[in-house]
């Protein structure tokens, strides 16, 4: 039997994952469609998706619209004549473009859909405390993670996982469930269903500023669950505001130590080589950190050469 014919749709090292294995089962990649570069960094300069460089490393033919309803994007994708296209980690596409394959166009979403759509479903899961996650594959339609689901597959969130091993663990799953859905559905064996709407579904908004500040009212069970789901990147934080000035320290390991507090609430505080905010449970123990002009180190070794100001107070 002859192998797929795929127009492939992805950025993120998540994408290349996905696009190594469907290389590995020798389906046949006419071509990798990804995001323009884009200026990134101190100075500035050009900067490739990950994706990009495996399609140029693997001599993939590349292309990087800057329009997706562009009349010559759309024509060149038609010409190409692919049975799918497949879209992992990638943009919300056109209908013009995901209705062009006969078998398709198919997704794959780092989630059990309904549950957690949107563009960050790992770091949500972590966030929120769940005990498992998973992965789902389904056709694209007009609406955001909402088409017909394909296949399904649960994956457990083991116990101080972090937004980098569970997108680890997720990747190398999720290229296998886009493979078994790509060959199931050429020999006509799945039945898409229709995703079920309920009203409590949770949703996974894109990171930002704003929803990865520290909410230090929270318990600190919930404290650590978002530093662990922030983590690498791009890093829960909190200001730490002095009598002069305020510094964002970004924590992307933590602790707890629960016990009464003698200090009030919020208040940094260094021990034993240790970088603590005091809290209603006890301390946040803050153990991986950054600060301003300061690469990410423990918080032991920031300690050796570094002071903060006693009078910090953390918001």
């Amino acid at each position: 039997m002859l192998k797929s014919r795929i127009v492939f749709f992805g950025t993120p090292l998540f994408a290349v994952i996905c696009l190594k294995k469907l290389l590995e089962e020798k389906f046949k990649i006419l071509a990798v469609v990804t995001a323009v570069d884009k200026r990134a960094g101190r100075g500035k300069k050009f900067k490739s998706s990950d994706i990009k460089k495996f399609a140029i490393q693997n001599g993939i033919d590349l292309i990087q619209p800057t329009n997706m309803n562009d009349y010559h994007f759309v024509t060149k994708i038609k010409s190409l004549k692919p049975d799918f296209i497949i879209v992992v980690a990638f943009r919300m596409i056109p209908k013009k473009i995901w209705e062009i394959p006969h078998n398709g166009t198919i997704n794959l979403h780092a989630s059990l859909l309904p549950n957690y759509r949107g563009a960050a479903p790992i770091n949500w899961s972590i966030i929120n405390n769940e005990k498992y996650t998973g992965l789902t594959t389904f056709y694209i339609n007009e609406n955001i993670d909402s088409g017909d689901i394909l296949l399904q597959k649960k994956v457990q969130i083991s116990e101080g996982e972090t937004a980098g091993t569970l997108h680890d663990k997720l990747s190398f799953e999720g290229s296998k469930l886009l493979c078994e859905t790509i060959i199931k559905l050429s020999k006509n064996k799945i039945p898409a269903k229709p995703q079920k709407l309920m009203d409590n579904i949770k949703l996974a908004p894109k990171i930002n500023t704003e929803n990865s500040h520290l909410n230090l009212a929270k318990s600190l069970d919930e404290i650590k669950s978002m530093v662990r789901g922030l983590s690498p990147s791009p890093g829960a934080w909190v200001l730490l505001k002095g009598k002069k000035t305020s510094i964002v320290m970004k924590i992307f390991e933590s602790d707890s130590i629960t016990c009464k507090n003698q200090f009030k609430y919020n208040k940094l505080i260094t021990k034993d080589k240790k970088i603590l905010i005091s809290h209603k449970e006890g301390y946040l123990v803050c153990k991986k950190i950054q600060i301003p002009n300061k690469k990410r180190m423990l918080g032991r070794d920031l300690l050796n050469g570094y002071t903060f100001d006693p009078n910090i107070h953390v918001k």
